[in-house]
């Protein structure tokens, strides 16, 4: 059934109705918390108003029994009812998933009378009242919008608090004492709790009870609904008493407002009120900030007391209303605030303690100190004074970043997202900042970043020099991962630090210390009550084998200061925690051995503390797989989905706790095993650092984690700094989500032979993606695309069930889900099999239940809400036309003719409460109006998407700059990108910025509604590239080379026949066609041949054939890799070298080049590849021979814009590999070295503007050489020998004098060390043996002990090298 909200406004929402099936009317107001509804619904606060979550996804975890606490109250709500006249909702869950449901919020309300609205947008009618103030509604059966509405009734015009009070007194735990009168306004039963657990009698009195002061030992006032100036007799009562009685007096919320009216202060209506569980507020004495819950719509106004023995107690630091207020002398006292929480955070609970501290102090006649007093030395108990500007703060003038060095599993771009967030904020502070890192393709290494960049090692060696050479007073060590921090904590250790009088800035190296020791950090977290999974460290394999059967088996291994869980795994029996323990010695000295607790549920916070103690929780984050895979292997969604407020607020609380006494200053990261089945919880770890979550965090609320870490680490109070997405409101807040994100890792495991696919507690992703939506399904649809945008979504067509990938998961585990649904698995089987919660695999089974009526449809059947009710489930146009038998173009056809097109979103850290000024956007079908206006004129650059073997950071440095250069020429820029890793998704790099996918429909999606002037997409490597020509087609205006071109280049066949053409030489080709066609003719040209398909980055399929039987195997892989585009066979040329040219062209003129050798022959990835430029052994004729080659194919190609060029050469012969028209990974290698920016110059050519050639081919007195970095030690069975499809995960670069010095200095910044003492030696061919020979006479000379295989021994005995014994 339909219903509709109607507003005293004329303006109307229709939705289907839930709960009882009745009319009702009352103030709309909305609430921003994302837990804690039926505390909520049942606090009589919100007595005769309709409640609107701002969070979309309401009643997951269902609604509790109406079971009993030890005191006889009810245990799980406010009152014995609902209260709120009616509820609208974005989504209504149907089937929640926890154990302590005992029905459904439909059923609840039904049975309660309440109705309620589902399938509202509740974000704009959010925004509708925040603009024009709460207005009166009315819930209104069926979907017919009356004409004309009479009799609206203001609630507010009523006594409510008369109308919830009780209406004869009662007592709870007569034997208690102090005896407390607690006036009923409209108490919530927590209050009640809250004394009765402090052992406290209390007397509950209807809320116009005459006060007599010898019946009992302290009053408190609790808080109601409405307009407190209704409570006349309430009021005077309360004067009567202040002037009569010292007895003491604590108010909360109505109560509060009804004490000051009492005392003289004055109220009024606030605008839209303050309703929710994160609100700021100020001590007044000591300046620290406390998140508080709240539920008002008047407030005090206290800036000038008629009575000066008043004054304000807190003040909100958002709004800067009156929280609070106390009296100088005697002790009355008022919050504001909700500080016995529920639904909310319990911060400021001991406030109840402080009260009957007064009480019990009040009854022996003893008034000091004072209440005023008491509050203070409680809140200033466990901190330092804080400034109360940035005046009194005295900074560092000189500050050492460290960085990550090259991106391996575990540790990838995340690091420069922070890095570069860190120096930013120094930067604003005036301090001086130099940076080590050697990874050349980071934005934070880029010019005009840091003051000085040193592309060097980090290690202690390295970090040493530097520190004495430039002498800063300051080190930031939490913004390089676990590189940096283990080098810290070296440097510490050796007393380097101590001894350069080098501060270490924010979290101290103790503190880090303690969270990285599994045995100190245990006890740390038991000094606080807490416990951590029952574990043990081990340092020897005796011990673990020891540790292991104290704790029992099955238990998790792994190494401890490690990161991304390298060297670890589950062992079942002592063989293979032998095993285990074997890899991860190799890594640390120190083994952690936990107890297993495969199958609960892992949950992260974000904490973010300050030197003053005022801390937060930023974003609380769920994995949808269970404990026992590695949350960077995890699907994680944020906020947690089957979390219930008594447990969100508990791990909330246990986090602060922790962190507190951790001494953490900055941000950190902390892990929770939670019961599926109980409230029962363990903490897994502390990250004591920035983290892949916090960047993740950043990117899903939109709080600058890493930025206000390194403001907190120069000493800078939490509350002083502002949100600056808001820029009106104060920093030490937690974020409000009125929207879902998903986030889904990124494996490459196909391209690794031998390696499992099994994931587990080690990381084996590369890289990851977040998506965002207004529901689970949208969000999670959106995500599968983005991590390979071959993928359609949650399909269930790509892989078949089984029962043994659903128990041990592999990276195809969610595509064998889909299939199992599709094959009518039940929900509780599944769980069994999975331990996924139920409710993520109801969430699932809707996706598959629109896979199926969408297959039973056909095109002309398709109707407008099966359409929207796909698109709203993150169906894609594609995916759609895939399940109908379509096209993706016919399906947009149909949105169009249907009006089905996405609304725009602002992701603004607050719920739309308070107005944003960033433009940090998303795409949803759960809405029905745009947050923002299209004025057109913007020029959009598409990013680079998922972080992927052969894609990754230094394509990011490219977006980048070309958004840098846009914004110096004057315009104003869109980005589209999904990746929470990386600085061109950091909100204020753009004007607008879309977390999106890169699809043709959606970036033609936004093209339509931005009307920009152009789009940019050589800048984001390969993904953006693919999708020129269907933009084209539409008519979408593609700035720079033109589509036509790309497609010539990234079509082998048509660049092949193009070389041809033009005469430039290329290894011979011939097109697949058949098999047949093939075999023939490699055995003309002669094996080994190259098998190389279209559109691809990174080599994808790529592969050598040497035999028929090779040529088949690949011709399979590479046809399903390149689909729609031809596959080409060329003659793979042995024993050659391999050159790379980067370039700009204007108009097919050539304005810039760079040139690169390979150290390694051809055969060897480019990505894989060691390159050194300026070139060192090229002399000018050949390095003339390259630059014509380049005019040629630019020319031929029309390019303007960044293009990218391999050449072989063999017997004085240049031969063209490929050509593509983009920016490539050594962009920023040539950019940096040769200190020419090729982005810059690029992207002035791309929009138009003349530019002038320059030579810089010969650099600037220095050379440059580029390593790889690998992760083989992260994946396990790994062939370390380096071929034609890339293997690397990252790179760094440093420079020299030569390529020697530049080499070396690039191979310890990948982590290899230089042997101390022995060498072994394993060479394959005579000739290769024999190529080495002058090298091998070189290390004996030096001293090393050399051993070598059998073959390589023999060799070089023979050759007169003694010193080299077999193995």
């Amino acid at each position: 059934m339909k219903a509709v909200l109607v507003l005293e406004n004329g303006a109307f929402f229709i939705g289907q109705h839930f709960g009882a099936p009745v009319n009702t009317s009352g103030e709309v107001v909305f609430q921003t918390g994302m837990v804690g509804y039926p505390e909520s619904l049942t606090d009589p606060s919100y007595c005769a108003q309709i409640l609107v979550p701002t969070y979309p996804l309401i009643g997951n975890y269902g609604v509790p029994s109406k079971e009993l606490d030890e005191f006889q109250l009810p245990k799980w709500f406010e009152s014995r009812r609902i209260w709120a006249a009616g509820l609208i909702v974005s989504e209504l869950c149907e089937v929640p998933s926890h154990w302590s449901q005992d029905q459904t919020l439909d059923s609840w309300l039904k049975n309660e009378g309440i109705p309620g609205i589902s399938g509202i947008d509740t974000r704009q009618l959010t925004q509708m009242i925040r603009q024009k103030g709460t207005v009166l509604g009315k819930i209104l059966l069926g979907e017919a919008i009356p004409k004309e509405l009479s009799g609206w009734d203001d609630p507010n015009r009523r006594n409510l608090v008369e109308e919830v009070s009780i209406k004869t007194p009662q007592t709870f735990n007569p034997e208690g004492s102090p005896r407390i009168c607690a006036i009923d306004c409209g108490l919530k039963y927590h209050q009640l709790r809250c004394f009765l657990s402090r052992g406290a009698r209390v007397d509950l009195v209807p809320w116009n009870h005459p006060l007599n002061p010898s019946e009992y030992d302290g009053l408190f006032i609790s808080n109601g609904p409405g307009d407190p100036s209704q409570c006349e007799e309430t009021i005077g009562n309360l004067r009567r008493l202040l002037s009569s009685s010292t007895k003491p007096i604590f108010g909360i919320c109505l109560g509060h407002q009804l004490l000051a009216l009492a005392a003289q202060f004055t109220t009024f209506k606030m605008k839209y009120g303050n309703r929710g569980v994160n609100q700021p507020c100020t001590h007044e004495g000591t300046g620290r900030c406390f998140i508080t819950s709240q539920n008002h719509g008047f407030a005090v106004k206290a800036d000038q007391p008629s009575d000066p023995e008043w004054c304000p107690l807190f003040t909100n630091a958002n709004d800067g209303t009156n929280e609070g207020i106390v009296h100088k002398t005697l002790p009355f006292f008022s919050v504001q605030f909700h500080p016995e929480h529920m639904a909310g955070p319990e911060d400021l609970e001991d406030l109840f303690t402080v009260f009957l501290d007064a009480v019990n102090n009040s009854r022996v006649g003893n008034m000091v100190p004072c209440v005023q007093e008491r509050i203070q030395q409680y809140l200033a108990a466990d901190c330092v004074p804080a400034p109360r500007s940035l005046d009194g703060i005295c900074k560092p003038r000189k500050v050492l970043l460290l960085g990550s060095g090259g991106l391996s599993i575990g540790q990838a771009g995340e690091f420069d997202y922070s890095g570069s967030q860190a120096i930013k904020a120094l930067k604003e502070e005036g301090i001086h900042s130099i940076l080590i890192n050697p990874n050349i393709a980071t934005v934070q290494t880029s010019k005009g970043m840091t003051d000085k960049v040193y592309f060097l090692p980090i290690t202690p060696h390295y970090v040493k020099q530097v520190i004495r050479q430039e002498r800063p007073e300051g080190i930031l060590l939490t913004f390089g991962g676990q590189t940096a921090l283990n080098c810290g904590i070296e440097l510490n250790k050796s007393g380097v630090l101590e001894k350069y009088g080098v501060k270490v800035l924010g979290t101290p190296i103790q503190s880090i210390i303690e969270s990285e020791d599994r045995k100190l950090f245990s006890e740390k977290v038991a000094e606080v009550g807490e416990r951590v999974a029952p574990s043990a460290a081990a340092y020897s394999f005796e011990e673990a084998l020891e540790a292991a059967e104290k704790l029992g088996y099955p238990v998790l291994a792994r190494a401890a200061y490690t990161l991304g869980g390298l060297g670890s795994g589950f062992a079942d029996n002592p063989e293979q925690l032998r095993s285990l323990a074997q890899s991860a010695f190799a890594h640390s000295n120190q083994l952690i051995i936990d107890k297993s607790l495969k199958g609960w549920k892992e949950v992260e916070y974000e904490v973010v503390r300050d030197a003053y103690n005022n801390c937060i929780t930023v974003c609380n984050m769920e994995n949808v797989d269970p404990l026992g895979i590695h949350t960077g292997e995890s699907i994680v969604v944020a906020p947690s989905q089957t979390l219930t407020n008594r447990e969100y607020n508990m791990l909330r609380t246990t986090a602060i706790k922790v962190v507190r006494h951790l001494g953490v200053v900055g941000e950190c990261n902390i892990q929770y095993a939670l019961n599926p089945n109980s409230q029962e919880y363990y903490i897994i770890e502390v990250n004591a650092r920035l983290s892949r979550s916090s960047a993740l965090a950043s990117k899903a609320t939109g709080y600058p984690l890493a930025y206000i870490a390194a403001k907190l680490a120069l000493g800078i109070p939490l509350p002083i700094l502002r949100n600056s997405v808001t820029e009106s409101t104060t920093a030490c807040f937690e974020p409000s989500m009125d929207y879902c994100v998903v986030k889904i890792p990124r494996w490459d495991l196909s391209k690794f032979m031998r390696v499992s696919a099994k994931i587990g507690s080690s990381m084996k992703s590369v890289g990851e993606v977040m998506a965002v939506g207004r529901r689970f399904e949208e969000a999670f649809q959106k995500a599968m695309r983005m991590v390979d945008e071959n993928v359609l979504g949650f399909d269930p067509n790509l892989n078949i069930v089984s029962d043994v990938e659903l128990e041990s998961p592999t990276d195809k585990r969610m595509f064998v889900l889909a299939a199992a649904l599709k094959r009518g698995y039940t929900v509780d089987r599944l769980y069994e099999l999975t331990k996924i919660d139920r409710w993520f695999l109801v969430k699932m089974q809707n996706i598959i239940g629109c896979y199926n009526n969408l297959e039973s449809q056909s095109e002309k059947e398709l109707t407008s809400e099966l359409l929207l009710e796909a698109k709203q489930m993150g169906f894609s146009d594609k995916q759609i036309a895939s399940c109908i038998g379509s096209t993706e173009l016919a399906i947009r056809s149909k949105r169009e003719e249907y009006a089905i097109t996405p609304f725009v979103k602002q992701i603004d850290t607050v719920a739309a409460e308070w107005p944003a000024h960033t433009n940090y956007l998303y795409l949803t079908y759960n809405g029905s109006s745009h947050d923002l206006t299209f004025p057109g004129g913007y020029t959009m650059v598409i990013g680079s998407g998922v972080y992927r073997i052969g894609s990754s950071v230094e394509f990011d440095w490219c977006a980048v700059g070309c958004l840098r250069e846009l914004r110096n020429l004057g315009r104003k820029t869109v980005m589209i990108n999904y990746n929470p890793e990386t600085v061109s998704t950091d909100y204020d790099m753009c004007d607008r910025l879309y977390f999106e996918e890169i699809t043709f429909e959606v970036v033609m999606d936004i093209y339509t509604m931005e009307a920009p002037e152009g789009v940019i997409l050589s800048m984001g490597g390969q993904l953006p590239n693919n999708i020129a020509m269907e933009l084209h087609r539409q008519r979408a205006k593609i700035l720079g080379t033109l589509p036509e071109s790309i497609d010539c280049a990234e079509n082998r066949f048509k660049f092949s026949r193009m070389l041809d053409r033009i005469g430039i030489l290329q290894p011979r080709w011939k097109e697949l066609t058949n098999l047949k066609l093939a075999i023939e003719f490699c055995e003309d040209v002669g094996f080994p041949c190259l098998v190389r398909p279209s559109y691809v980055l990174s080599g994808a399929a790529m592969n050598v054939a040497h035999t028929p039987q090779d040529l088949e195997t690949y011709l399979s892989k590479a046809s399903s890799i390149s689909k729609e585009h031809p596959v080409v066979i060329s003659k793979f040329i042995l024993e050659a070298k391999e050159i790379d040219v980067d370039a700009v062209a204007q108009d097919g003129q050539l304005l810039c080049m760079a040139v690169s050798e390979h150290v390694e022959n051809a055969g060897v990835h480019s990505g894989d590849a060691t390159l050194v430029t300026p070139p060192q052994d090229l002399n000018n004729e050949t390095l003339t021979k390259i630059q014509n080659i380049c005019r040629a194919i630019a020319m031929s190609l029309e390019v303007s814009g960044p293009f990218n060029m391999q050449l072989i050469a063999k017997d004085n012969e240049l031969q063209v590999i490929e050509c593509n028209l983009r920016v490539s990974r050594s962009f920023p290698f040539v950019s940096k070295t040769l200190e020419h920016d090729f982005i810059a110059m690029a992207t002035r050519v791309i929009v138009g503007q003349r530019v002038d050639p320059v030579d810089v081919l010969r650099g600037c007195d220095k050379v440059g050489v580029k390593v790889p970095q690998f992760s083989f030690s992260r994946l396990a069975g790994a062939d370390v020998m380096l071929g034609v499809e890339m293997a690397s995960t990252g790179e760094v670069a440093c420079f020299g004098e030569n390529r020697y010095e530049a080499y070396l200095k690039a191979l310890m910044s990948t982590g290899m060390a230089i042997p101390k003492n022995s060498i072994l030696l394993s060479v394959g061919s005579y000739k290769h043996k024999n190529e080495m020979l002058p090298s091998v006479r070189t290390l004996e000379k030096l001293g090393y002990k050399l051993y070598a295989s059998l073959g390589t021994a023999d060799f070089y005995n023979d050759h007169g090298i003694t010193d080299s014994g077999s193995v």
